[in-house]
Parts: C-alpha cells; sequence; structure tokens
C-alpha cells in the first residue's frame, strides 16, 4: 500500500481497537448480567441509580451519552421488572424523573460480584486500569468540548 494510504490501515486506527475492546468487554459482562437479566446498558442505568436514587431522564441521558429514543424503551423495561418507575412531571409532561424501587435496591447486592468478576478477564494492574480509565474520561470530554 502507499504511503498516501497509510492512515487507513486498520491497524492504524484508534477507533478499531477501541471498538473491537468494547465488544469484547460487553460479551464478558453478558453472561454476569444475564444471572441478575439485566442488558448491559440497563446494568450501567441501575449502576447510577444506585448511587443517586432519582434523576431525570435527560440528565440520565447526558450521563450515559444515550437518546430518549434509547432510553424509553430500555427504562420501560427496568419498570416492568419493577426496579424503577417513572414519575412525569405535573407541570411538563414532557419531563420525567426515574427513581430506583426498593426491588432496584436490592439488586444492587446481587451484581457485587460483577466488578471482580470482570477484574479477573481485564489483565490489567490497578495502575494500569487507572491509566487506561483516566485517558477514555480525557478523551470524551474533549469529545463534549468539542460540541460546545
Amino acid at each position: 500500500m502507499s504511503n498516501e494510504y497509510e492512515s487507513l490501515r486498520i491497524e492504524n486506527q484508534l477507533c478499531f481497537p477501541l471498538y473491537a475492546c468494547a465488544k469484547e468487554l460487553i460479551r464478558k459482562y453478558t453472561p454476569l448480567l444475564e444471572k441478575l437479566d439485566l442488558t448491559y446498558t440497563q446494568y450501567l442505568t441501575m449502576m447510577i441509580l444506585w448511587d443517586i436514587k432519582e434523576i431525570k431522564v435527560k440528565d440520565l441521558g447526558e450521563k450515559l451519552f444515550l437518546d430518549s429514543g434509547t432510553l424509553t424503551p430500555l427504562l420501560k423495561k427496568l419498570e416492568a421488572k419493577g426496579y424503577c418507575e417513572r414519575i412525569r412531571d405535573k407541570a411538563d409532561e414532557r419531563n420525567v424523573t426515574i427513581k430506583i424501587t426498593k426491588e432496584g435496591e436490592k439488586l444492587q447486592d446481587k451484581a457485587l460480584s460483577v466488578p471482580e468478576e470482570i477484574k479477573k478477564c481485564i489483565y490489567l494492574s490497578p495502575v494500569e486500569a487507572n491509566v487506561l480509565y483516566e485517558l477514555l474520561n480525557k478523551l470524551l470530554n474533549n469529545f463534549n468540548e468539542g460540541e460546545d
């Protein structure tokens, strides 16, 4: 391949290892989350609810980088499982708040083993994992700043 096309080689793309690692990592999560009857995105949502208990759908979407078209069916499924409830603002029905239920709180105890199991298959030292986390967050923040 000529040098002018070097930038188009897959091994020169930052996006490819990010994509492949994300796909493989989610594949590792899948059997662990199946035991909890959660998808990966539902698990992310529950982690936010375990932490802050109540959040507006708009704010949840911003935290998870998801639009309402993706969030609405996901939240309906979590609500059907009894893990959260959707509360419409009486003044403006378009504004919806998500609140964790007692059943959703109980699920947190069952999920405690998930992070430890994932650590076992990542094969990074705590320092390496922290560096990767910091770099990925920097990348996300750079994307967000570029949108302003």
